[in-house]
């Protein structure tokens, strides 16, 4: 098997097995991997990027453009259960102004929050004091 991994015109898998090793070796579990293994990792994760382009483009405006686009990836992540994983890793697009103003909201919604709470804890202290006053 490893004279059909050594490059060359009938390479069974097109992802650099170096790169995948060095991903694989960053993880601290494990110490050595085996020439199959790296090779099967590595097929899996062609075959998988392939089902998740295809399902995209299918499922996405692919078909309308001839063209698969982010913004199809990541309405497959977010809307597919199988691609739910990935949801954080390919997020939806937004422009800068509507994330400051989504800041700002939450910003001014946490300060009214933070004012009911307060607000909570005066009348519970208010209503220990009238306990207290009253026995």
């Amino acid at each position: 098997m490893a004279a059909r991994l050594s490059g060359g015109e009938n390479r069974l898998v097109s992802l650099p097995l170096s790169r995948i090793r060095v991903i694989m070796k960053s993880s601290p579990e494990v110490s050595s991997i085996n020439q199959d293994a790296l090779f099967l990792t590595a097929k899996a994760t062609e075959l998988f990027v392939q089902y998740l382009a295809t399902y995209s483009y299918k499922h996405g405006r692919g078909k309308e453009k001839n063209a698969l686009t982010y913004s199809d990836l990541s309405h497959t992540a977010e809307e597919c259960e199988t691609f739910q994983f990935l949801a954080d890793i390919l997020p939806k697009k937004i422009l800068a102004s509507k994330y400051l103003k989504m800041l700002e909201k939450e910003k001014r919604d946490g300060e009214v929050g933070e004012d009911e709470e307060d607000d909570e804890e005066e009348e519970d202290e208010d209503k220990a004091v009238d306990e207290d006053v009253g026995s």
